[in-house]
C-alpha cells in the first residue's frame, strides 16, 4: 500500500493538491482514502461533500475522512490523563485549569495519524493519501514517534520498576497516588502504536511532498522542511509549486508577477535537485470538486505517475568499510558547518537548527566509535571504527 503525505506552509493550496493528487489517483483505479489530520480541516470544502471521522464516498475508488482528533486523543490518552487528574486534584489544582494541564499542545493532531495505521491495517486502500497541518505542526507531529520510543525503552522501564517497589512508601510519603500497572500499560499501548505509524511512514512506500507557491519566504521554509524531514529519516519524493501564473499579456502587475515567480522557480529546480518539481498554474476560479481537481492534477504531473513509488538510495543507511562503518543519512541543504554531533552512550545526537534527532545505533555501530563526519552532496555522512 502506497502512503503519500503532503505538506506546507499554510495558505499555499495544499490541500487542494492532496485532494486532486487522491482523485487521480481514483481516476486511474487505485482504491484511495484521502485523509486530513489538520485541525483546520478544508478537503471537504475542497471536495465539495460532507465528510466525517469515518471514511465517506466521494467518488468511485475515492474516499474522504477528517479525522476526529478530539476522539481520537480521549480513547489513547484518557487512563493517563485520568492518573494525572487524580494527582492535580490531591495537589488543590482546580479541575478546569488541571484539565488543561493534562493535554499535551499539539498532542490531538499527533494522535490523530494513529487513524493513518488504522485505515492502512484495514487492507480496504491501495492508496492514502494525508492532508497534513501545516509544515511547522507536521515536523513536531513526525518527530515524536521516535521520540517517545527513547523515553520508553530507557525510562519507562526503571520508573515502573521503581514504583513497584517503593509504591506504598511513595504513596504515604508523598500522599500522592502512585500510577498502577494500567497507565504503564496505556503508555505502552500508545507507543507501540505510534511506532507502527513511524515504521509505516519511514517505510519504502511511503514518502513526504512539499506544496509550495512560488515566493521567497514560502521558498525558505520548504527548504528547512526539507532538512528537518530528512533529518527525521522521511523521505521527500517531490515537490508541487502551486498557483504559478502563466506567462504573456501586456498588464505590467502580471507580468512583474510572472518575472518574479520565474526567478523562485529557477531557485526551486536548485535547491530540490534530484526531485521532481511539478508546476500547477493560477486558475481563473477557484478549484472545487473532485472533477476539477482531478484536471488540477492532471495538469500539474502532466505525464508522470503522480504516485509512483519514491526511487533511489534509503534516507538512512549504513555501508561497511575496510576498517568499520559510514552511517548515511540524507541532509539537503546544510553544510558541515551547520550540523552537529555528539555521542551519548548508544544514541547519536544529531541536531541541525532548532530540531534535534536522538537515533539509536544499530547494535554493530554501538560497539564502534566516531571518528569523523561530514556532509557530502546532500548527505551526512559519519565514519566509525571498531575501538583499539
Amino acid at each position: 500500500m502506497r502512503t503519500l503525505l503532503f505538506t506546507g506552509k499554510g495558505g499555499v493550496g495544499k490541500s487542494t493538491i492532496a485532494a486532486g493528487t487522491a482523485a487521480l489517483a481514483a481516476e486511474r483505479g487505485l482504491r484511495t482514502l484521502v485523509l486530513s489530520t489538520d485541525a483546520a480541516h478544508s478537503l471537504a470544502d475542497a471536495l465539495q461533500t460532507p465528510a466525517g471521522p469515518e471514511p465517506t464516498p466521494v467518488a468511485e475508488r475515492l474516499w474522504v475522512q477528517q479525522v476526529d482528533a478530539q476522539l481520537r486523543f480521549q480513547q489513547s490518552w484518557s487512563v493517563i490523563q485520568g492518573y494525572l487528574l487524580s494527582v492535580l486534584d490531591i495537589a488543590g489544582v482546580d479541575p478546569v485549569a488541571a484539565e488543561e494541564l493534562t493535554v499535551i499542545p499539539g498532542a490531538e493532531e499527533v494522535l490523530a495519524l494513529l487513524e493513518l495505521r488504522v485505515q492502512a491495517r484495514s487492507g480496504d486502500y491501495d492508496l492514502i493519501v494525508v492532508d497534513c497541518a501545516p509544515t511547522a505542526e507536521t515536523l513536531r507531529l513526525l518527530a515524536l514517534p521516535e521520540a517517545l520510543g527513547w523515553y520508553m525503552t530507557r525510562v519507562l522501564p526503571v520508573e515502573r520498576r521503581v514504583v513497584r517497589a517503593l509504591k506504598p512508601v511513595l504513596t504515604r510519603a508523598t500522599g500522592m497516588p502512585m500510577p498502577e500497572n494500567t497507565v504503564f500499560d496505556a503508555i505502552e499501548r500508545l507507543h507501540q502504536e505510534l511506532d507502527e505509524v513511524h515504521d509505516l511512514l519511514t517505510g519504502p512506500d511511503a514518502s513526504v511532498r512539499l506544496v509550495l507557491t512560488p515566493e521567497s519566504v514560502v521558498l525558505a521554509e520548504a527548504r528547512r522542511s526539507h532538512t528537518t524531514l530528512s533529518l527525521y529519516g522521511y523521505r521527500v519524493d517531490g515537490v508541487v509549486a502551486n498557483r504559478v501564473f502563466p506567462a504573456g499579456g501586456d498588464d505590467p502587475w502580471l507580468t512583474g508577477w510572472v518575472a518574479a515567480q520565474t526567478e523562485i522557480l529557477g531557485q526551486m529546480a536548485e535547491s530540490f535537485a534530484g526531485l521532481p518539481v511539478w508546476t500547477s498554474p493560477y486558475r481563473p476560479s477557484e478549484p472545487l470538486g473532485a472533477a476539477v481537481l482531478t484536471e488540477v492534477a492532471k495538469e500539474a504531473y502532466d505525464d508522470a505517475d503522480p504516485v509512483a513509488a519514491p526511487v533511489g538510495a534509503d534516507p538512512l543507511r549504513v555501508t561497511r568499510t575496510a576498517g568499520g562503518s559510514v552511517l548515511h543519512l540524507a541532509l539537503p541543504n546544510v553544510t558541515s558547518a551547520e550540523v552537529d554531533l555528539a555521542r551519548n552512550g548508544d544514541d547519536l545526537v544529531m541536531t541541525v537548527g532548532a530540531y534535534r534527532r536522538l537515533l539509536t545505533l544499530p547494535a554493530g555501530l554501538a560497539r564502534h566509535q566516531v571518528v569523523g563526519a561530514r556532509v557530502d552532496q546532500g548527505e551526512l555522512q559519519v565514519r566509525f571504527e571498531e575501538r583499539s
